[in-house]
């Protein structure tokens, strides 16, 4: 769908009147509906968007609304006013940036980069699913880049919701410390509001239709005691925080609503308390409330007040506060290709402005870049802007060489900021165009979507001449193949997807690489000793010079890091990458003429195969975690079917008349695993997965893959 221009945004807000905030949750937790819910109670849209219907605005791509799913993330700008009299921020007109993430574990790459660029997060939990897998994940991911959030318990109008239940996983399963700000008035299909516990009130919604009106009421007798226990415990959560008010609360006084809300607001930004909502977005309820909290508790980019960074150049540590004034820097955190603008990059503006035209500096890659166009994005429409301000998130078209997670700065003031780090892939499959045609466009095309997605790669294999792309799930391959043919006009054939094995060694052992040849005139000469050593599970690859005397000059060091590096690529099982090594370069020798770069890249590919051969290498496969939701009835089978699948069942939980089977199984088992789910439990059984780690193959196993890729080992 073609992006559209939009009409000028007000952006003449102060900066602690701005909240750049994420919508963040397990699949299916209604994160897009709330989305779509947000811009229309803040009169950005005027039509409310319906996923079934595929009319959303923050799904906008042709795929997301085929499969009613968020691919990828979208961001847009809106405005809300709080008019609370006991509000901890003044009563004014809010601009929120928000940006809706997918839930899908496969696009788990849209989260990482929108969560490291966010001042906070809206939390979105299904009442009747709880906290799921995918909510722990985020919420994970949230702490590391220690991200103040709220939450809104979605869906208490579906059927078995249970919104105390859901309270209570989430100190359990998250680990964090809820604030219940709002309590639902009735359940399932009789809720009809919530309560405003701090506020002793009722807001009880008329009906169920778009911006149905809602009334302020008495807290309805029978939730009385309820709302008035819950609110004790909210009060004393509250108070525990701020040293003033605990004094207070100690000497039998209660603070006003308004200190609470103003300790509140900073526990909240200090990560101590996360205050929890209420609601149900399709049905329209609970949504202004969660709103109000939007603004009132999470930070403004003045609230997390500066960023640190290093010195590129001396690595001192650089401090740039969140003000017009300083030097401009920024972090790119998303690469778009626009079929009318062509490539957008997303950078959120730590320090200083940033004028249309204007050169600016890649500090990761040390290359000056100019801005052409500066734009707003409100999903897929687009807004031109001539200057940007610290705090913002804006697109720029015009850099060539910024991929995600570099740094631009002003060039005379140069930092480096906290990259962002993705998972690895675990799937792979060979792709080839269907004819030549389609040959020098795949080429075009595939490098494009791996420019926009870091957890997306392209390789390819020298053997059989086949480019092999791997990413994080069969969705993930199946949408990147289907935006080849939507985007690109690209029809490619696939192969069925592949199991992303490594490779590793078990045990110390050294190698010699000797490369020597004489053929009239200047010879080749490279000779280098190595030891190999495995590394805990995860920790990567290390190389150390422990070259002494001069036994081999520095120049040529590199050269043999290159070679041992190409040779880890194709491993020494089975062809397979080998991980989590440790290889110590410690003597060599060189010859005055002959010796050169290229002969000793050799000797090193070369003393790295003879000393992984006996260091007793061996094949890793990924586990994935999975959990089974299934009716009781079938509980025995699903773990039959899983234990016959090399599965280690880490737990059973009981949630209402559903089994949660949450087990580890080998990737590799579980080709076609949701179709055998569905036959085993008519239908009714659901499942999740998500990467958990990588272990070795048993050695049945690891002979079967060994014969298929051709290779064998031998110790020499």
């Amino acid at each position: 769908m073609a992006a559209t221009d939009v009409k000028t945004t007000n952006r003449n807000v102060p900066l602690d009147r701005v909240r750049n905030i994420g919508i963040i949750a397990h699949i299916d937790a209604g994160k897009t509906t709330t989305s779509e819910r947000i811009l229309y109670y803040t009169g950005k849209s005027y039509k409310i968007g319906d996923i079934d219907e595929g009319t959303t605005q923050m799904d906008w791509m042709a795929q997301e609304r085929e499969r009613g799913i968020t691919i990828v993330s979208a961001a847009t700008t809106t405005f809300w006013t709080v008019n609370d009299p006991n509000s901890p921020v003044p009563h004014d007109s809010y601009r929120i940036n928000l940006i809706d993430t997918p839930g899908h574990v496969d696009f788990t790459a849209e989260v990482e980069r929108s969560l490291r660029v966010l001042d906070g997060a809206v939390t979105v939990l299904d009442a009747e699913e709880t906290v799921q897998s995918q909510t722990e994940t985020v919420w994970r991911q949230a702490d590391k880049y220690k991200v103040p959030r709220i939450i809104f318990v979605n869906k208490n109008d579906k059927l078995g919701a249970n919104f105390e239940g859901t309270v209570k996983a989430i100190i359990e399963r998250l680990g964090a410390n809820p604030a219940v700000m709002a309590y639902p008035v009735g359940a399932e299909q009789t809720f009809r509001g919530v309560v405003l516990l701090l506020e002793r009130k009722a807001l009880i919604w008329q009906g169920d239709e778009t911006g149905a009106k809602f009334v302020e009421e008495e807290i309805p007798a029978e939730l009385a005691t309820t709302a008035e226990k819950w609110r004790s415990k909210l009060v004393e959560q509250i108070c525990e925080t701020d040293d003033t008010l605990i004094n207070k609360f100690l000497a039998g006084e209660e603070p006003t609503v308004a200190e609470l809300k103003t300790a509140l607001r900073k526990a909240v930004i200090a990560y101590k308390l996360v205050p929890v909502y209420a609601g149900a977005s399709l049905r329209n309820k609970g949504v202004q409330p969660m709103l109000d909290a939007i603004v009132e508790y999470l930070p403004s980019p003045v609230d997390v007040g500066e960023v640190t960074g290093t010195n590129p150049h001396t690595g001192a540590v650089e401090v740039r506060k969140t003000v017009n004034e300083q030097p401009f820097a920024g972090l790119a955190f998303k690469i778009q290709t626009d079929p009318h603008v062509g490539r957008l990059t997303y950078v959120r503006i730590y320090s200083g402005t940033l004028k249309s035209g204007q050169a600016i500096w890649n500090a990761s890659k040390q290359k000056e870049e100019r801005i052409s166009r500066m734009l707003l994005m409100h999903a897929n429409k687009r807004e031109e802007i001539d200057q940007a301000f610290a705090g913002e998130i804006v697109s720029l078209v015009g850099l060539k060489e910024t991929t995600t997670g570099n740094t631009l700065c002003d060039k005379s003031a140069p930092i480096l900021l906290e990259s962002i780090t993705f998972p690895e892939p675990v799937i792979s499959l060979a792709i080839e165009p269907k004819t030549k045609n389609d040959q020098e466009k795949m080429g075009y095309a595939l490098n494009k979507l791996s420019d926009e997605d870091p957890t997306f790669q392209i390789k390819t294999n020298h053997e059989t001449g086949q480019t092999i792309v791997s990413g994080m799930g069969e969705l993930h391959l199946e949408i990147i193949v289907d935006r080849m043919k939507r985007e690109f006009n690209v029809e490619a054939t696939t192969g069925a997807p592949q199991v992303a094995y490594k490779e590793t060694v078990r045990k110390l052992a050294e190698g010699e690489g000797k490369y020597i040849r004489q053929s009239g005139g200047r010879g080749q000469y490279g000779h280098c000793f190595i030891k190999i050593e495995p590394q805990a599970r995860g920790a990567g690859y290390e190389f150390v010079n422990a070259i002494k005397g001069g036994a081999i000059p520095g120049e040529f060091i590199p050269a043999i890091q290159k070679g041992i590096v190409e040779a880890m690529e194709n491993g020494i099982v089975a062809g397979y990458p080998t991980v989590d090594v440790k290889i110590t370069l410690y003597d060599g020798t060189y010859h005055d003429v002959d010796s050169s770069e290229m002969a000793f890249k050799i000797a090193g590919s070369m003393a790295f195969q003879h000393a992984s051969k006996a260091a007793d290498p061996v094949i890793l496969e990924p586990i994935m975690k999975v959990e089974v939701s299934t009716p009781d009835e079938f509980m025995g089978d699903v773990i039959g079917d899983l234990s016959s699948k090399r599965a280690q069942i880490s737990s059973t939980n009981k949630r209402g008349n559903l089994t949660i089977i949450v087990a580890h199984v080998p990737l590799a088992e579980l080709s076609g695993y949701a179709t055998r789910l569905r036959s085993l439990s008519q239908g009714r059984a659901s499942y999740y997965m998500e990467p958990s780690h990588y272990e070795e193959v048993p050695k049945n196993i690891a002979e079967g893959i060994i014969a298929k890729s051709g290779k064998a080992v031998t110790s020499d």
